[in-house]
């Protein structure tokens, strides 16, 4: 994500919807649908990916211990000796994420399945001026 000052509000959103009850897909198709007028697709894939990202480190939160970490990630078809090598390490949760195997387990396709609406595929259907 840029340093940019425009887009720390934008940061400020993303982390008002992960932390809140909010529905995030009813979220993200009202602002693209507010802002389709312009072009911000170069904003959208940064946000989409930074969304992605958040929302993997708040499943890998959400197992806890690291018992049910290498469980879950077994259920996702990981192998046993990789799944057992992410779970008991103690790197921190955002360096986790961006693991090839917890990125493999918590793919975009499987997020897209739970309801998550990528933000670049919506925004080039409904963009005016692209």
């Amino acid at each position: 994500m840029n340093s940019d000052p425009r887009y720390e509000g934008d940061k400020y959103i993303i982390r008002f919807l992960l932390g809140t009850g909010c529905r995030i897909g009813e979220a993200l198709r009202g602002w693209i649908n507010y802002f389709k007028i312009g072009s911000m697709k170069t904003l959208c894939k940064e946000l989409d990916s930074n969304i992605r990202y958040r929302l993997r480190m708040c499943i890998w939160k959400h197992w806890k211990t690291p018992q049910n970490r290498a469980k879950n990630l077994m259920k996702l078809d990981v192998p046993r000796w990789a799944a057992y090598k992410i779970a008991y390490c103690g790197d921190r949760y955002a360096r986790l994420t961006h693991n090839g195997w917890v990125q493999k387990a918590i793919s975009t396709k499987k997020l897209t399945s739970f309801g998550l609406v990528s933000m670049l595929d919506y925004y080039t259907e409904r963009c005016v001026t692209c």
